[in-house]
């Protein structure tokens, strides 16, 4: 299938060159010019008038990126914090949790997220999941019924596969039980429709694929989730200003291309990647082609290991990629993958190139 090359030269076209073949923006995406000159400014800036008044003229600028998240969520009322990433804005939500610690999550959970959840002394249920590990809409109602969390954890789209999530679909059942629900949209975000989900709280990262800078993220929480405490805490928290405007600027400009139609991009590519990828040297690719995500998961041929090949796409071939470890979901996983991730800008010829490496290598 041919790619929407009118989408591609826009997003590439505000970028830095590419060295090589760039397919990893579910790791980290490449930022736009305007990003990078935007927290460059902002550290000239803090050096020419002190760091506290710059921060006081950046606030339209962090104000609109605040308002972006209102909007691509759906939460209008949201109370918007910057964080340093997806870690952070869990941290703060399960520290501050005044309820009861029982938690339910998908057995796909990130590694890292568990480990948060131990950390804070959360008791973790799994709720059901099909064959392919996508949630059991129907059998979580009525577990969710017969025994409540006291609040959901869920994660739209996990760091180990391109499995989507039904996120509206979970809210909902969420809402007919009484539980409160917390979203993870670190792949989520500025990747699909996290508009209109309803969640109680959402967070995210920057530097997937909204293409922001990397050490900030954000959080999206409804009316009295995060206790007053919290909140003042976060209000005098050190930060970087600089990352959150550059972040802000990335908001705007997705916003500017539009979700709706970067949601359609990223759907072809992830199409086209499965399509040319599918059986490269005995590789095979989990998710179906029509998986409206573009997360490609590789399962390697018996004997090839998947961290040697990440390591010599890049040494040989100067091609990106993600190593995936059981860590990643250790409750799911049980053999390592290669994962791909392009973004819009991805072309025919990268994916190409891409197959005639990976078979390269893996030979």
């Amino acid at each position: 299938m041919a790619l929407d090359t009118a989408l591609a030269d826009r997003w590439r076209a505000v970028r830095p060159p590419v060295a090589g073949v760039h397919v990893d923006s579910a790791a980290c995406s490449r930022q736009s010019l305007a990003a990078i000159d935007a927290a460059a400014r902002h550290a000239r800036h803090e050096a020419e008038v002190g760091g506290y008044v710059a921060a006081e003229a950046a606030a339209p600028v962090l104000d609109a990126g605040r308002a972006a998240v209102r909007v691509l969520t759906g939460m209008a009322d949201a109370e918007v914090v910057f964080t340093t990433g997806s870690n952070n804005a869990l941290d703060i939500l399960l520290g501050d949790w005044r309820g009861e610690r029982t938690l339910a999550c998908l057995p796909g959970e990130f590694g890292p997220n568990l480990l948060a959840m131990a950390q804070h002394d959360f008791e973790v249920r799994l709720l059901p999941v099909d064959g392919s590990g996508r949630a059991d809409i129907d059998a979580a109602a009525v577990a969710l019924e017969r025994n409540p969390p006291s609040l959901v954890h869920f994660t739209m789209l996990g760091s180990h596969s391109g499995i989507v999530q039904p996120a509206h679909d979970m809210a909902a059942v969420c809402r007919a039980s009484g539980v409160p629900l917390i979203v993870d949209a670190a792949q989520g975000f500025a990747h699909l429709d996290c508009a209109g989900i309803g969640a109680d709280a959402l967070y995210s990262s920057s530097r997937k694929w909204t293409a922001g800078p990397r050490g900030v993220g954000m959080l999206a929480a409804g009316t009295g989730v995060l206790s007053e405490s919290a909140m003042l805490r976060l209000g005098h928290a050190e930060t970087n200003i600089g990352l959150h405007v550059g972040l802000s600027v990335a908001l705007g400009e997705h916003i500017g291309v539009g979700p709706t139609e970067m949601q359609a991009g990223l759907r072809e590519v992830g199409a086209a990647t499965r399509t040319v990828l599918d059986q490269v040297a005995g590789w095979s690719v989990i998710e179906d082609v029509a998986e409206p995500s573009a997360i490609t998961t590789l399962r390697p041929p018996d004997g090839v290991d998947p961290m040697e090949v990440r390591a010599r796409l890049i040494a040989e071939h100067s091609i990106v990629t993600t190593y995936l470890g059981l860590e990643r979901a250790p409750r799911e996983m049980t053999r390592p993958a290669l994962r791909v991730s392009p973004h819009v800008d991805v072309t025919d010829a990268d994916l190409e190139t891409l197959a005639e490496a990976l078979a390269a290598v893996t030979s």
